[in-house]
């Protein structure tokens, strides 16, 4: 009898990306999605360690299931990701009705601890603690037809006290260039139209091969394989050389869109943080991309209330924010991690002192946001359809919804026979604070293969990219 299954994911576009590689790996094992409103056979859960109070979530939702496993003989349930690396034999401990756990290097062996589980009648558990196998030479189920993720690299060699990812992921792994082109090419070949390279610090790119200049090279070369857009992310303010910018701006299919972690715009934070830039090397960084791609909307992470943050230091984040006009800023008050130096240093703000300065931050990043959506009236705008059944928020059910190459949400009227996937060139006629109206004048519409695939209803699936193949203009 064939087995359901599904795959819950919490955190970054890394697990996102992961989820899709044990979806193939399932669907490549026989097993199907599960039907909505359905019990599933199996559930999957790839966790994060980052988030606060990510092991509460996770417990909280073992137990809602407990009932339902034991309802249903032999479902199965598996949790991998982040936080499963961390807490390691810790959840069978508190879940006994687990049947798999799995970490973050060893997605590929899930299929088999699921059958061992099955056959021996007792929990697996597998985290090994190095890559053995590049996760993208594993097959993939998108659900997007027209945008995929794309990993170039897995890992990484930061030290940020705030930050648990260097233990869970590993030191950084690079693949080969050719590898990623490879797969590219095949998206491509797909119809899809946007990819994004991911890495958790992705332009340090080249370093395990020595090659200081790689990210650069791969956005060119990238850029030469037939894709429309190529975004990337994320970015780390040390490893931002004019050489990456050059090749954004001299790239077409780059996006003039940046995401680039601040955190903090204290020199004297940054330095307890372990973060090996200052606020004027982040400012130079973003006058420099400006310069030669003036119309790029820049996004970043912002940490409030960090140890020892004084009233000064948090005055330097809101100069630093005034300063570089962000478009977006994803603001987090801090929150001990177990497990990282930041959580045993002294002069832990109170919550109550973190909370009124992020408020007070947010607020200056809303009016900025909201002033960059005003610049953009009465610009043209190209937007690709949003995956979904091609209809805006429910406080828009008149428009379509999708993103314009700088990554702004944009709110369009209904354009006909317009599909997800397909392309709307229109204008810009209003701005809210986090999204932008287009009712036109309607400049083009292009049907898309992207858009003929959502209309038939093709799930796209990615077959895993066989290492060592070569390429020309990078090393293979």
């Amino acid at each position: 009898m064939t087995r359901t299954y599904e795959v819950r994911t919490y955190g970054c576009q890394m697990n996102v990306h992961d989820s899709e590689r044990i979806s193939g790996l399932l669907d490549e094992a026989g097993y199907v999605p599960a039907v909505d409103g359905s019990v599933p056979d199996l559930v999957v859960f790839n966790t994060c360690a980052v988030r606060e109070n990510a092991d509460n979530k996770l417990y909280g939702n073992l137990g809602h299931l407990k009932p339902v496993k034991d309802a249903h003989p032999g479902m199965q349930i598996a949790v991998g990701g982040c936080l499963a690396q961390k807490d390691q034999g810790l959840i069978v401990a508190k879940a006994p009705h687990v049947d798999v756990v799995f970490g973050t290097h060893n997605d590929g062996s899930l299929p088999v601890l699921l059958e061992r589980a099955r056959v021996e009648r007792e929990a697996q558990v597998e985290l090994l603690e190095s890559l053995e196998v590049f996760p993208s030479t594993l097959p993939a189920r998108r659900e997007s037809t027209y945008s995929a993720w794309v990993s170039i690299s897995v890992g990484c060699d930061n030290t940020c006290t705030f930050c648990i990812v260097p233990s869970l992921r590993g030191k950084e792994e690079d693949r080969r260039p050719g590898d990623v082109l490879r797969e590219v090419e095949v998206l491509v070949a797909q119809g899809v139209l946007e990819v994004t390279l991911l890495g958790q610090n992705v332009n340090s790119y080249g370093r395990s091969f020595g090659d200081r200049d790689a990210f650069g090279k791969l956005l060119r070369a990238v850029g030469a394989t037939g894709l429309e857009r190529l975004r990337f992310t994320s970015p780390h303010p040390r490893d931002f050389t004019d050489d990456v910018i050059a090749a954004m701006a001299e790239t077409p299919v780059v996006c003039p869109s940046l995401h680039m972690p601040l955190q903090s715009g204290s020199d004297d934070v940054l330095r307890r943080m372990r973060r090996s830039y200052r606020s004027e090397r982040y400012l130079g960084i973003l006058e420099r991309v400006r310069a030669q791609i003036p119309d790029a909307a820049i996004t970043t992470d912002i940490i409030v209330g960090f140890p020892g943050e004084t009233d000064d230091d948090f005055q330097a984040t809101l100069d630093v924010v005034a300063q570089s006009r962000f478009a977006g800023a994803f603001t987090f008050q801090y929150s001990t991690r177990p497990g990282t130096p930041a959580a045993d240093f002294p002069d832990q703000v109170p919550p109550e002192v973190v909370a009124e300065r992020y408020q007070r931050l947010t607020a200056l990043q809303d009016r900025i946001t909201f002033e960059g959506m005003q610049e953009q009236v009465g610009t043209p705008v190209e937007v690709l359809l949003s995956q979904g059944d091609g209809r805006s928020h429910k406080n828009q059910p008149e428009r379509m919804t999708g993103r314009a190459r700088d990554n702004r949400l944009v709110h369009l009227a209904l354009v006909d026979g317009a599909r997800p996937g397909d392309v709307v060139e229109t204008v810009v006629s209003g701005a809210a604070p986090h999204y932008l109206l287009a009712d036109g004048p309607l400049l083009s519409h292009r049907r898309t293969r992207a858009g003929d695939l959502y209309e038939a209803g093709t799930t796209t699936r990615t077959p895993g990219v066989a290492l060592g193949m070569p390429t020309i203009g990078v090393p293979a």
